[in-house]
């Protein structure tokens, strides 16, 4: 199966599942995270993988265009309570949005600092800043801002905010730009997600930031090249081989 094929096939499964989450059986709750952690939020996020090659396709500007025009179309969608096909459509949006401001990386170490300056403020930012505001006030603020995994069983999702799938997607395309190792980054990131959500289960915290988590599978998983990137930076030389 060819990877346009295999993108349409998870596509379409995970659209399916969505429309009939509710009308599963209700699992025990450590089932749900399971079930999010290891089935839903990978397969989502495969997405992103086998649509990689679709970053270099167009000009740069053409990802603003296309960016503003999914982002109209997720609003339109959400006003027509299409709700399904706005999420992924929404999805679509942010993820290309990732991909343009890569674009404006000269080098992996511009990645480097994103990745270590976006963990406190997603920390405050959760913990006491505007997200933390509007989770516990204007949920429906919150819904529109996140990308939804039903659960099964139930009228109700796990949520992702839409800066969590941003820089999932800039880090993921900074891995093919900038040579690092793009299949173990994906795990590595999309496992964090998970632990994020088990780590909020079992806290029983209405959230927790997720770009922490995130930003750590990035420099994990790509220390070493990371680190020889950043000592060319610093003129200590020409990139070692290997």
């Amino acid at each position: 199966m060819g990877r346009a094929a295999t993108l349409l096939a998870f596509l379409a499964a995970l659209v399916v599942y969505d429309v009939v989450a509710s009308r599963l059986p209700d699992l025990p709750l450590w089932w749900d995270v399971a079930l999010l952690a290891f089935v839903l939020i990978p397969a989502m996020f495969l997405l992103v993988l086998l649509a990689l090659p679709l970053r270099t396709a167009p000009q740069p500007q053409k990802l603003a265009y296309a960016v503003v025009g999914l982002a109209a179309a997720a609003v339109v969608l959400t006003v027509a309570d299409l709700d399904v096909a706005a999420n992924f459509v929404k999805f679509a949006a942010v993820i290309v949005a990732g991909w343009w401001f890569l674009e404006f990386f000269e080098n992996v170490n511009w990645v480097l600092l994103v990745a270590l300056l976006i963990v406190p403020v997603d920390i405050f930012s959760v913990a006491r800043g505007p997200t933390k505001q509007i989770v516990e006030h204007q949920p429906q603020i919150f819904g529109a801002l996140s990308i939804a995994f039903p659960i099964p069983g139930e009228h109700s999702s796990a949520q992702l905010g839409l800066p969590d799938c941003l820089f999932f997607a800039l880090f993921l395309a900074a891995t093919e730009r900038f040579q690092l190792r793009t299949t173990w980054t994906w795990v590595a990131m999309t496992l964090s997600f998970g632990a994020t959500l088990a780590a909020a289960v079992w806290w029983n915290t209405a959230g927790l930031p997720a770009l922490p988590l995130l930003s750590i599978a990035l420099i994990l998983v790509n220390a070493d090249r990371l680190w020889r990137a950043r000592r060319v930076g610093l003129g200590a030389g020409p990139r070692p081989p290997g």
